[in-house]
């Protein structure tokens, strides 16, 4: 993001990382404001997914709004007062593509744990994640029709769309409608919608599984996936390279005919 700096005083809010051996665990720490998302906020994700990806040994990226009460309820409101001219919302946008463009090219896997509120820029981020647990009547949306009178990149619209639906998105975005995450059980945008005080244990099956399985093949088909959304058959010589090049291949094919687990090293 682009603004002032000087933001630092605790209204501000904070994105807190914390690294528990394999696990790396991002809170968003607002809840007085549903953890609407400051410009400092906006810094301090781009901070830990860099602090992630110079970490090794972490698998998998937990992401979680405190308070028990929001996700992310989008972008602080109050920083558009600012905002002068079109020109305003286009450096916004663009400052808002290139914050999730990065967080959907973390080299590791991504887990959005929702509760309560997912909404503007926080379904963004929910969305741009690679699995989605939901707490029972969390609600997601983009009701800026009926709210900001703003709107969104073409970028984020087709971020949307590729996993919602189009169908899904324009009730999302012409209509305001704020469905819960019983209304999307069908729709295969969520991994589980289990009672709050089942999130835990959801949150760590999802997490073992992950790290049961080959973290290379993960990664090549994250990065695949996200090469994709951007061309119709892009070029993954490299990733292949990658896969069928690495330690963790051979050891897969020599444990498979044993019938015991091979024992992946991520190399």
């Amino acid at each position: 993001m682009s603004p002032p700096s000087s933001q630092q005083d605790p209204a501000a809010g904070q994105v807190r990382l914390a690294i528990d051996g394999d696990v790396a665990f991002i809170v968003f720490d607002r809840p007085q404001a549903r953890n609407a998302m400051t410009w400092q906020m906006y810094r301090d994700l781009g901070a830990a997914i860099e602090q992630i990806d110079a970490t090794p040994t972490v698998r998998i990226a937990v992401l979680r709004g405190a308070g028990g009460q929001a996700f992310v309820a989008g972008t602080d409101i109050a920083q558009f007062r600012d905002f002068r001219s079109g020109e305003d919302g286009v450096a916004y946008e663009r400052g808002i593509d290139q914050c999730i463009a990065r967080l959907e090219r973390i080299r590791i896997s991504t887990l959005a744990v929702v509760e309560g509120w997912a909404v503007g820029g926080g379904l963004a981020i929910a969305n741009s994640c690679d699995f989605r647990i939901a707490a029972t009547g969390a609600r997601f949306g983009v009701p800026i029709a009926r709210t900001l009178g703003n709107c969104l990149s073409a970028a984020n619209l087709g971020r949307l769309e590729r996993t919602l639906g189009l169908s899904w998105v324009k009730r999302m975005t012409l209509l305001a409608e704020l469905p819960t995450a019983e209304d999307l059980a069908g729709t295969g945008y969520l991994h589980a919608i289990v009672p709050p005080e089942g999130l835990d244990d959801s949150i760590a099956r999802l997490c073992r599984r992950v790290r049961e399985h080959a973290p290379i093949t993960i990664d090549v088909t994250r990065e695949t996936l996200r090469r994709l959304g951007d061309e119709a058959t892009p070029d993954i010589s490299d990733l292949i390279r990658r896969c069928y090049g690495s330690d963790d291949f051979h050891r897969g094919v020599a444990a498979f005919g044993t019938g015991a687990p091979a024992r992946w090293e991520g190399r």
